[in-house]
């Protein structure tokens, strides 16, 4: 992994230079400059040696200096790229180079080239011939790409605050983006904190000309579910079959390497069936690393398990636990890390898990996106149970529902009964287009405009998830929500976390469930092969019974959670650096409401503390006054 930034326009080599200084945890090993002054372009990177320590240095140039490109990722399928580009005359000067193969590969397929890379990226390639500069970011969005364009210069970086390093741009606070994260929880591409700057989205291309300095985005890929006709039994075995042998494909491609490479292990079936495939490939016990993370509170952890799928794969196994002094201690430098604010505070074990497992490999996999994919999470189980709550339950009485379930003890354990109930009964008061993002958001939107000041209407604030449900071809509200999962959650939230978790301490995360194989095998999976009868991971579940324990295969899910209910009851608040920006009388209500056991107000709180801390950290700017000239 790397850091990548540059900008178009005017501006200045120490402008670029600022950015990538602070780039450097994504990428300490080395930094790199490529200037063309006639055009205005300057192009930084911060490399993370994990593939040809010699011959992958960045920028990289074509031997005739044509195109220049500074990337950030991993290709998975670079060496049959090169074969065949190599077949086509293609010169290559490096030994085994991913980077090399965007060069060569832009040069026969231009703007098509991300379609046939299977990895992980965001990179900009420079082709000084037409003047052009062209970005791209992966189908799913695991590598973060920000952009910018004020006046006469266009600049982009891999993340928000560095890119603010620039001295022509400003940021001023964007209300809308305010209203999307007290709303889902994240702020949703393309949108980001500040009005200015923007998100390239997952699956997007952007095209600048260095004459007209207007960046272009386009779609080149998208999740779009298209599920077949349910399986005999015969064709589910053969199916299982199958989706093992491209998970184990996904494994194997991602853990090429000339650094050490080990796997997060959380003990549930997805990180487990990486771990036990890592394993096998590496054929035998004892060579497999792995790492997990455990809590001193009982029902948020998870090291039994983990240690149970380790002793199953044979791995040599690492656990560190977490205890709320521990995070309290930290808890600055590890927001610090997250670089924009999001509501997920599973960041934190996930950046002590990501500390500990840098200090023995440079290369992690991990099992992220099968939730998404296989319908893994607790909101499928009440899709149904909303509907038929709807249809049945006259509205006069949701109300009275709704008040007898806040009367209900709040236990703070992770996933419990009132909590559960307490989101999934907001639901029903909006249309199904709505009932995911409500289920995870830290406010209603009622809420927010009181929050706020400013109306916050549903439609607006819920634009994204109301597109990606109406757009989904499937009809069903299984597939819709995996859209929105997919589309959404996936991208600006867990994606999102463990770049910024992993990054900060230079360590690569690989996802083998993100495969594009994998994925467009899954796409197609009948929606009973995912979800059926209050199962989740249907298909995935048999497809397994080989590689894990039945234990494993069986347990419930758990998300990656912290004890925040019982945190916040004797919590410090901060508040000062929210005034002007919230109400204050509507936070001190919730806190005092919390302290007293009335309400669970975790995820909303949560929100607070970490926009708190990014805005003392990282307040809007007016750009340098100070001219700037060309590179």
């Amino acid at each position: 992994m790397c850091g990548i930034a540059g900008h178009l326009g005017n501006g200045s080599i120490a402008d670029v230079r600022a950015v990538v200084d602070a780039l450097r945890h994504r990428g300490p090993d080395a930094v790199g400059f490529h200037v063309d002054e006639a055009r205005g372009l300057v192009l930084g990177h911060a490399r993370l040696s994990v593939l040809d320590h010699e011959g992958g240095g960045q920028p990289m140039a074509t031997a005739d200096g044509q195109l220049v490109v500074v990337f950030n990722g991993e290709i998975y399928n670079h060496r049959a790229l090169r074969r065949f580009l190599e077949q086509r005359g293609h010169a290559f000067r490096s030994d085994h180079a991913d980077t090399e193969v965007l060069l060569h590969g832009y040069r026969e397929w231009g703007e098509a080239l991300p379609e046939r890379l299977n990895g992980m990226w965001a990179f900009a390639l420079y082709d000084a011939r037409e003047g052009r500069l062209f970005l791209s970011r992966d189908r799913f969005g695991k590598k973060p790409l920000y952009y910018s364009r004020q006046g006469e210069t266009f600049a982009f970086a891999s993340e928000l605050h560095a890119l603010l390093r620039h001295g022509a741009l400003r940021a001023s606070q964007s209300v809308p983006a305010l209203q999307k994260f007290f709303a889902y929880g994240f702020i949703p591409a393309p949108h980001s904190l500040y009005g200015e700057v923007r998100k390239l989205p997952a699956g997007h291309n952007l095209i600048l000309e260095a004459a007209s300095r207007i960046p272009l985005v386009r779609r080149y890929w998208e999740y779009v579910p298209e599920p077949g006709p349910p399986l005999t039994t015969a064709e589910t075995a053969a199916r299982a079959g199958e989706l093992r042998e491209l998970l184990s494909r996904a494994v194997r491609r991602r853990m090429e390497a000339d650094v050490p490479l080990g796997v997060l292990l959380s003990g549930g079936i997805d990180s487990s069936s990486v771990a036990a495939l890592a394993a096998e490939a590496y054929g035998g016990p004892g060579r497999l690393q792995t790492f997990s993370i455990g809590f001193e509170e009982s029902s948020f952890d998870e090291s039994g398990f983990s240690r149970l799928a380790a002793e199953h794969c044979g791995s040599e196994h690492h656990l560190t636990t977490v205890s709320c002094r521990q995070v309290r201690e930290e808890l600055d430098r590890m927001l610090e890390a997250l670089d924009e604010p999001m509501g997920d505070c599973s960041l934190l074990p996930t950046y002590v898990l990501c500390r500990e497992t840098r200090r023995r490999v440079t290369v992690a996999l991990g099992g992220d996106g099968a939730d998404e994919l296989f319908a893994g999470y607790d909101p499928f189980r009440a899709l149904r149970l909303a509907e038929l709550y709807q249809r049945w339950v006259p509205r006069p009485l949701h109300m009275g529902i709704r008040l007898a379930a806040s009367w209900l003890p709040v236990s703070g354990r992770n996933m419990s009964l009132d909590f559960r109930l307490n989101r999934a009964l907001r639901a029903p008061e909006f249309r199904p287009a709505l009932w995911n993002p409500l289920w995870m958001s830290p406010l209603t939107p009622a809420e927010v405009g009181d929050l706020l000041g400013v109306p916050c209407a549903p439609e607006a604030v819920y634009a994204e998830a109301i597109e990606a449900w109406d757009n989904c071809p499937a009809p069903n509200p299984v597939d819709r929500t995996i859209q929105f999962y997919i589309k959404l959650y996936l991208q600006d939230d867990i994606l999102t976390k463990v770049d910024r978790a992993s990054m900060a301490h230079a360590l690569e995360v690989r996802s083998p469930y993100l495969d594009p194989d994998l994925v467009d095998f899954v796409r197609r999976l009948p929606t009973s092969g995912k979800y059926h009868r209050g199962r989740t991971k249907v298909l995935l579940r048999q497809a397994l019974e080989p590689v894990l324990p039945r234990a494993i295969l069986r347990r419930p899910k758990k998300g990656f959670g912290l004890p925040l209910t019982r945190w916040f009851r004797d919590w410090e608040f901060r508040l000062e650096n929210l005034h002007g920006v919230l109400d204050d009388a509507f936070i001190r209500r919730r806190i005092d409401s919390h302290r007293r056991g009335a309400t669970d107000e975790r995820l909303f709180l949560w929100n607070v503390v970490v926009l708190e801390h990014f805005l003392g950290r990282h307040p809007a700017r007016e750009p340098n006054r100070s001219p700037h000239g060309r590179a």
